[in-house]
C-alpha cells in the first residue's frame, strides 16, 4: 500500500474540516437549534474564508503587502449582481444563473488584476500597499458614480444622473449611482457558498506545492537568486496576483448574491474591509491557508456571538486579537503547534499500524 504524502495528508485535513464544518451546521440547522442570527453568519463565514484564503496567496506566499483586496471583490460583486439583473428573466434556474455570474464575476475581477499587477508590481513594501490601496478607493467611488439602465434600445451609460440615462418608458435602471444595485435575486446559499470555498482550496494549495507555486515562493524568499536562476520575476508575480483578485471576485459574486440592495459604501468595499481581511490572514498564520480559514471564520462569529454584552462586546474582541496574535507568533506557540499538528499525528498512527 502506497503510503499517503504528509502533503497529501495536510490538504485532506483541510478539506476535512470545510466538509464537517458544513455537515455538522446542516444537522444544527436541520433540526431547529441554530438561531437566525448565526443562519444569517453562514453565507458571509464562506465569503471572508474565501478572502482570507485568496489574500494570503498575495501576502503569504508571494511575499507582497496588498490593500486593495475589497476593490477586487468590489469588481465581482457589480459585474455578477449586473448580469444577474439583466438575465433574470432569460435564466430563471437561479443555480444556473449564479454558476454564469460566479463566471463572470471571477473573470472581470481577474483581467483588473492583471492591468493593475503589470504597473503595481513593480514596486515594493510601503509602496506598493500604498498604491493598491489607492485602486481599492477608487474603484469603490468610481462605481458610485456610475448610472446603468437598459431598454428596447440597448443599454444606456452615465455618470450624471439617471435622468441622463434617457431611457424609454420601458426601460429599467440597474445601476443608481450611490444607490447601487436593487432588487437583484438572492441566489447564494450555504451550500454554493462552501462549494466555493473548496474550490479555492484546491486551486491555491495545488497551486503552492506545484512548479509555478514554487516558483512564486522563491521570489518571495530572495528575488535576485530567483532571477539569477532564470524565473521570470514579471511572470509569476502578475500570475499569484491576479490568481488571487480573481478568487476574490468570486468572494464578491457570493457576497453580492446574499443582498437583495447592492451598495458600494467603505464598510463592505474600502479601506475597512481590505484592513479586516488582512488581519484575518495574520491572525492566521501569513501563508497558511488553513489557519487564515479558521481566522476568518472565529473573528467573523466572535463580536455576533458576543453582542449581548454590549459595551464589553469589543474590548473581549480585543483582547481576543491579542491572544491570539501571541498564540500565532510566539516560538513556544510554534513548536507545539508543529509538534501536535494533524498531519504529525496521522502519520505517527499509520506507523505504529504498520
Amino acid at each position: 500500500m502506497k503510503k499517503m504524502s504528509k502533503r497529501a495528508r495536510s490538504n485532506l485535513i483541510t478539506y476535512g474540516i470545510v466538509i464537517l464544518a458544513y455537515v455538522v451546521c446542516e444537522i444544527v440547522k436541520g433540526t431547529g437549534n441554530m438561531s437566525s442570527l448565526m443562519q444569517g453568519l453562514l453565507v458571509p463565514l464562506c465569503v471572508y474564508a474565501i478572502l482570507a484564503v485568496s489574500l494570503n496567496l498575495t501576502v503569504g506566499i508571494l511575499g507582497e503587502l496588498s490593500l486593495g483586496h475589497a476593490g477586487f471583490m468590489c469588481v465581482g460583486a457589480f459585474a455578477s449582481a449586473t448580469f444577474t439583473k439583466c438575465m433574470e428573466q432569460a435564466i430563471p434556474i437561479p443555480t444556473v444563473r449564479f454558476i454564469l455570474a460566479v463566471l463572470i464575476g471571477v473573470v472581470c475581477a481577474g483581467i483588473c488584476g492583471v492591468l493593475i499587477g503589470i504597473p503595481v508590481l513593480r514596486l515594493r513594501g510601503d509602496y506598493l500597499a500604498i498604491v493598491t490601496l489607492a485602486f481599492g478607493e477608487i474603484i469603490k467611488n468610481l462605481v458610485n458614480a456610475i448610472y446603468l439602465g437598459v431598454d428596447s434600445r440597448g443599454f444606456h451609460f452615465s455618470m450624471k444622473d439617471t435622468l441622463s440615462l434617457g431611457l424609454e418608458e420601458d426601460g429599467e435602471i440597474i445601476i443608481k449611482g450611490a444607490q447601487g444595485i436593487t432588487g437583484a435575486p438572492s441566489d447564494s446559499t450555504f451550500t454554493l457558498g462552501i462549494i466555493l470555498l473548496l474550490i479555492t482550496l484546491f486551486i491555491v494549495l495545488n497551486l503552492i506545492h506545484s512548479r509555478t507555486g514554487r516558483a512564486i515562493m522563491a521570489i518571495r524568499d530572495n528575488r535576485i537568486a530567483a532571477e539569477s536562476i532564470g524565473i521570470n520575476i514579471t511572470k509569476y508575480k502578475i500570475m499569484a496576483f491576479s490568481i488571487s483578485a480573481a478568487l476574490a471576485g468570486a468572494a464578491g459574486v457570493l457576497y453580492a448574491h446574499n443582498l437583495s440592495t447592492l451598495t458600494a459604501l467603505p464598510k463592505n468595499f474600502g479601506y475597512n474591509m481590505s484592513i479586516t481581511i488582512l488581519v484575518f490572514v495574520v491572525l492566521g498564520g501569513i501563508g497558511s491557508i488553513r489557519g487564515s480559514m479558521i481566522s476568518a471564520v472565529v473573528l467573523t462569529m466572535l463580536p455576533e456571538l458576543l453582542r449581548s454584552l454590549d459595551e464589553y462586546r469589543m474590548l473581549i474582541y480585543a483582547v481576543v486579537l491579542i491572544v491570539a496574535m501571541i498564540f500565532t507568533w510566539s516560538p513556544a506557540a510554534i513548536g507545539l503547534r508543529e509538534r501536535y499538528s494533524p498531519a504529525k499525528l496521522l502519520g505517527k498512527k499509520e506507523k505504529e499500524v504498520q
